[in-house]
């Protein structure tokens, strides 16, 4: 490995102004030009986000006629490690339905423009050939900023292989998570149209995440959603918390036992020259957490049970103690009927409501979906230990997947995604973002967006049937499963893979859209990007991770392989204009 020492200053300034230059300056343009944008914006008006204002007709508590009104939620903060669970109640829900037109002709789009992704076209691009592409994230740090690294901005993906004999809906026990890179600081318009992403590979070893599984029965791992955290902000080493599953199923790929979901870390280092970024480590798995039965569901209750999707953040509020949102599903047996009235939420008296019994005979006790928070009891964040759900959604949804908490101005909002299909009888939404705000980590959190939590939904209308992503409703809306697993990135920046779009199916990243975010309500930026759609895949990183010696040192062991001599690829690096 070349040593610093040898390297002499004047190379690293050099090298180090390259970078900066072609990282920073195109950044700082582009926030410019958003800065000038944002000025010049023409008074509000229904549909975007007006300035120091309501966000947009309707954005009241004051409830829909023939619908029962929203439940009341305080926003207050709680403590952290408390009992308090916020719920999302099926009062809230029914504000999705109440909301939604009763009058479009069939296929068309029922709900608010200001809260629907509008239409992305038929003739999509492909990010890579050889792979599938869903649900996706980014490199952040303690607070969700989103990093590039020595110039290059890099997203972690769940993959599957095209060419391996399985189908689509077929890949989610192959998942495993890959790479993609791109130079920083290059405005989606002067990329290619899939976004410019080079696909850097598979980031775990083949067979390691297996160990965590060591002495069960399983016939069968896969890889699936998680974060991935860069530890040192002037360093290269992360940390990737992922779900780790195991499957045990028969030749005709039904389950013999519960599959096993196992929230689990791996360390390694992220790595870059001039010409790509690549990782290392990542051969050691910790189990981190299992679900206990007690707080969050597991497979002995339910067969069916949701436990993944592990989010890190340091709270402001709460400075050195690490905390993970996940998806799971409410403790007990799935059979039974576990709702109760302040799951409903009903107002008292108020005439619109249903009463539990009605609710418990329709069969919606069987949707538990919760968001769960654990605390980290270590400084590696390699012990954890449960605590109290934040919010449950019980009788009213059986899936809040991929939570984050995103903190802005003084509040907290948690951000999930679920499914049209997995709403409990009697109740409605389509695909997409749901949002909940509140002053803390542990909140009495408010659905946003007239109570009701839809932040960020496809353009669906709730009088025709769903039907499946696979199998739609010739009725339905051809776009109500154009895209999926958002995450909400800095500065409302929202990301998403494309599942299908006038039955031609996607595994593809999504163009990105922008929310406006104000207090309890939001809507989508028409002005950002075309008519609301911004590049396929255009994710931004807001910082820059600049670590000179170990791109030198990167450099010399990429070069010490192939015999190139390092001075020459840096004056080659220099003298090219990046």
């Amino acid at each position: 490995m070349l040593k610093p020492r040898n390297t002499g200053p004047m190379l690293a300034m050099a090298l180090a102004g390259s970078l900066l230059a072609s990282v920073c300056m195109p950044a700082l343009a582009q926030q410019t030009q958003d800065a000038r944008r944002e000025a010049a914006r023409v008074p509000p008006r229904p549909g975007m986000m007006p300035h120091a204002g309501r966000m947009f007709p309707g954005s009241s508590l004051s409830g829909v006629p023939g619908f029962a009104l929203p439940s009341v939620h305080t926003q207050q903060a709680y403590a952290p490690d408390g009992t308090f669970t916020a719920r999302w109640t099926r009062a809230d829900a029914l504000q999705i339905k109440a909301h939604s037109s009763t009058s479009v002709p069939a296929g068309q789009n029922s709900l608010p423009a200001q809260l629907i992704m509008p239409d992305i076209p038929a003739d999509f691009p492909s990010i890579n050939p050889d792979v599938w592409v869903w649900d996706t994230w980014t490199l952040i740090d303690k607070h969700a900023n989103q990093y590039s690294y020595n110039g290059w901005e890099v997203i972690f993906c769940l993959t599957a292989d095209k060419n391996a004999g399985y189908g689509f809906d077929d890949r989610h026990t192959h998942a495993r998570i890959g790479y993609f890179y791109r130079r920083a600081g290059v405005p989606a318009s002067r990329r290619p149209a899939n976004g410019g992403w080079i696909y850097g590979g598979l980031i775990i070893p083949e067979g390691a995440q297996e160990q965590v599984f060591a002495g069960t029965t399983y016939t069968i791992t896969a890889e699936w959603s998680g974060s991935m955290r860069l530890l040192n902000t002037n360093g290269n080493d992360v940390s990737l918390f992922y779900t780790d599953m195991a499957f045990n199923r028969n030749a005709a790929g039904e389950d013999i036992t519960p599959s096993q979901a196992v929230i689990t870390q791996s360390l390694g280092k992220i790595h870059a020259d001039f010409n790509h970024v690549w990782f290392t480590g990542f051969t050691t798995h910790t189990a981190l957490l299992r679900p206990d039965g007690v707080l969050y569901q597991n497979g002995a209750q339910n067969p069916y049970y949701n436990f993944r999707d592990p989010f890190t953040f340091e709270d402001p509020k709460h400075p050195g103690t690490n905390y993970m949102v996940f998806e799971g599903n409410t403790a007990g047996q799935r059979e039974t009927p576990r709702c109760t009235d302040a799951d409903l939420g009903y107002r008292p008296n108020d005439p619109q409501a249903e009463t539990l019994q009605q609710v418990l005979d329709s069969g919606a006790y069987y949707q538990m979906a919760a968001i769960g928070l654990a605390r980290a009891t270590d400084s590696s964040l390699s012990k954890w230990t449960f605590l109290s759900p934040l919010i449950t959604a019980n009788c009213v949804n059986d899936q809040t997947e991929r939570p984050q908490m995103y903190i802005d101005n003084g509040k907290y909002y948690i951000f999930t995604i679920s499914h049209r299909t997995t709403f409990a009888a009697g109740v409605d939404g389509p695909d997409g973002v749901y949002g909940f705000v509140g002053n803390g980590i542990r909140s009495d959190f408010q659905p946003m967006n007239y109570g009701s939590g839809l932040v960020l939904g496809n353009p669906t209308d709730l009088n025709t049937p769903a039907g499946t992503d696979y199998d739609p409703d010739p009725q339905q809306n051809p776009r109500a499963f154009q895209s999926y697993s958002h995450y909400v990135m800095p500065g409302g920046l929202v990301e998403s893979f494309i599942d299908t779009i006038e039955t031609r199916r996607g595994g593809t990243l999504a163009p990105t859209v922008k929310v406006r975010i104000g207090g309890a309500a939001s809507a989508v930026d028409t002005h950002y990007g075309n008519g609301g759609l911004g590049g396929y895949g255009d994710i931004p990183a807001n910082r820059v991770d600049i670590n000179i010696l170990a791109f030198i040192a990167d450099l010399a062991s990429q070069n010490a392989q192939v015999g190139r001599n390092v001075t020459g690829q840096i004056n080659a690096f220099l003298n090219s204009g990046h």
